[in-house]
């Protein structure tokens, strides 16, 4: 699995860690972060349908 390093400002960083633990949603921020960014690319590609743009090849996981 590939490593990306970003930047994230602290308030984006702390409201993220809020969510991550113990009992909570997230078991870590990278599991918090790949759930985003595929919640993202769901809606994207649902945006594309809408377009017609469906068909358009696309990368999958």
């Amino acid at each position: 699995m590939p490593k990306v390093t970003v930047e994230i400002p602290q308030h984006i960083f702390d409201d993220v860690q809020a969510h991550v633990g113990d009992g909570k949603k997230f078991v870590s921020f990278s599991d918090a972060v790949r759930t985003a960014l595929r919640k993202m690319l769901d809606q994207l590609d649902e945006i594309d349908r809408r377009h017609g743009r469906a068909n358009e090849a696309r990368l999958d996981d």
